[in-house]
């Protein structure tokens, strides 16, 4: 059986584009705009050329191709929400979002750790990543990795409370607090 013997129920191709093209194209442009709405009518009729030999006999053509232009259409503008925005010049520093006077502080402590205490320390407390699977990752065993993320954390809050005692005379802190 020939694909032209599976599509005799149908009328040819093009006279179904010469009869619902202009649909297509106002659905296209009601969803993605001007723009980009011959972009969506031509990926619509590339999709159903594909799919019209398996169209059933008696469907609702224009209704069909309808439904392919809102998706096509939908495809466009969720792609379009994926594209960068360009700007004249690029930030240097951290979006306000990201910056964090604090976390901004603690990072160079970070990075003077040891490199064993710095990996449990960045992987248990920055990823979230249990003691068993970061020993999994450096090669050592949970308990090795579990005392050098403590022995981490204890240096960084040692170098913390240095930081500070040198800049100058710290507010109290409150009681119950450590």
């Amino acid at each position: 059986m020939s694909v032209f013997s599976v599509m005799e129920h149908l009328p040819p191709f093009e006279s179904t584009v010469a009869a619902h093209g202009a649909t297509v194209l106002r659905v296209c442009r009601a969803v993605v705009g001007h723009d980009d709405a011959d972009d969506a009518w031509s990926e619509t009729f590339l999709a159903a050329l594909k799919a019209y030999p398996s169209l059933a006999t008696g469907s609702n053509i224009e209704a069909w191709l309808v439904t392919i232009a809102h998706r096509k259409s939908l495809d466009i503008l969720r792609a379009r929400a994926r594209r960068p925005i360009p700007v004249a010049e690029m930030a240097d520093a951290p979006s306000p979002d990201h910056r964090s006077d604090a976390f901004h502080d603690l990072w160079p402590l970070v990075a003077r750790l040891p490199l064993k205490q710095r990996q449990a320390v960045a992987y248990h407390y920055i990823v979230g990543l249990p003691h068993p699977q970061i020993a999994e990752i450096v090669g050592a065993t949970p308990a090795a990795v579990r005392r050098a993320a403590s022995d981490g954390i204890a240096a960084l809050r040692r170098a913390r409370r240095d930081a500070r005692s040198e800049s100058g005379p710290q507010p109290p802190r409150e009681k119950g607090r450590s």
